[in-house]
């Protein structure tokens, strides 16, 4: 029988380990390059890279009007066969560089992508060495981004529910073994706490939490219950684990080949699984207090004016919170019955399975939403006509 190899995940495709044809092999190549010539430079110049990085990185997160660095006064250009390799001199003029001029404040260009464009340009130089600098501090600086700036999680599998291309839902029925000693993994710490002197208070997480890459960022369990003490605190949650993904694909925009890196795609991997299941949580929490909202102002003939829906949905390809609005009851004086919602619920959903704008997953999230309405308001209207008809 033929060896199979083990497959890697590689940006949303599986590569077999030790393949070096396709894209996938050419990145993997390329990222191997980088690391062999960063591994290659002499301590000095290693922490001079890391210290530019570091600037780098922060002014492509932060995105300030101006960013400073400088390249290094010398650097090895090649990898050496054996030995060390040669050290080649940075021109004095091409040392200094500062991104984001007047040119570039008046065109309002967006500071991560002048950044790229001064590498690019850098890149370009007759001179192997800057040629060599400016792929030496981009390599660092998504290194940086990737490996420094974004913590590590857990170990996690998440299955696919039928249609999504993401998998979302933690596996298995049960939680690894943990320590008797709490880990520092699976619970947050308590600072300021008035025994000072007797050290941090660590908080275990919840089983529910524990599911995910994260623990720190979940807001729901798998019922869709608050984990946290408000609905603010879960949308900063969602809100911390978007700048997480954005930070990776800042540090993939600079350097492509880092979609190879192993630490990349267990981060990516471990948080997209658990951004979009946090973000259909929190819509469909959202969308029970919509329904609680509708039936108690219904109670008190408070809906016979017209009523209209925004309601909020989490698309998994934008990897955003969004809402659909639509009508229910046309503004005027009529007088609210529960199978308005029931009806425009069902019209709605015809026309979300239809919108192509959507992606599969994010439609069928969206309809299941709107399924939570109609059954709620199926029920509500029944039971409004039992109770009629015993008043009667």
């Amino acid at each position: 029988m033929p060896d199979k190899k083990k497959p890697r995940i590689l940006h949303g495709a599986v590569v077999p380990e030790g393949q070096a044809q396709g894209p996938a092999g050419h990145l993997r190549q390329e990222l191997e390059e980088r690391e062999a010539l960063f591994a290659a430079q002499p301590r000095l110049v290693q922490h001079f890279l890391q210290t530019q990085a570091s600037l780098l990185a922060q002014a492509a997160v932060e995105k300030p009007a101006q960013a400073r660095f400088s390249l290094p006064d010398q650097l090895v250009i090649d990898v050496p066969s054996r030995g060390e390799g040669k050290l080649v001199q940075v021109p004095a003029d091409h040392r200094e560089q500062l991104v984001g001029g007047l040119l570039d404040r008046i065109t309002r260009i967006d500071t991560r992508l002048a950044i790229r464009q001064r590498l690019t340009e850098l890149a370009q130089s007759p001179h192997e060495s800057v040629v060599a600098a400016a792929q030496m501090i981009r390599h660092a600086t998504a290194r940086h981004m990737i490996h420094a700036m974004l913590p590590s999680g857990r170990s996690v599998r998440y299955l696919a529910l039928d249609g999504d291309a993401i998998p979302s839902v933690p596996g298995g029925d049960k939680l690894e073994p943990v320590s008797a000693i709490t880990q520092a993994s699976d619970a947050i710490v308590e600072e300021g706490k008035e025994d000072s002197g007797r050290g941090d208070l660590q908080v275990p997480f919840v089983p529910a939490a524990l599911r995910f890459y994260l623990p720190q960022w979940v807001a729901f369990d798998e019922e869709d219950r608050l984990l946290v003490g408000s609905i603010a605190e879960a949308e900063a949650h969602v809100g911390s684990m978007q700048r997480y993904l954005a930070v990776m694909h800042a540090a993939v925009g600079l350097a492509p080949y880092m979609v190879a890196d192993d630490d990349y795609q267990a981060k990516r991997y471990g948080m997209l699984g658990q951004l979009v299941n946090q973000g259909r949580a929190l819509a469909r929490h959202e969308t029970r207090d919509i329904i609680r909202t509708i039936k108690r102002r219904a109670e008190a003939s408070d809906l016979n004016r017209g009523l209209s829906l925004s309601l909020p949905y989490f698309d998994d390809q934008d990897l955003e919170m969004r809402a659909r609005d639509f009508e229910v009851i046309p503004t005027g004086r009529i007088l609210f019955v529960p199978a308005f919602v029931v009806q425009a619920t069902r019209e709605e959903a015809a026309k979300v399975a239809q919108d192509t704008r959507l992606d599969p997953s994010t439609r069928r999230h969206l309809v299941d939403e709107l399924s939570m309405l109609e059954k709620a308001f199926e029920s509500y209207s029944l039971a409004r006509k039992r109770g009629a008809s015993r008043d009667g």
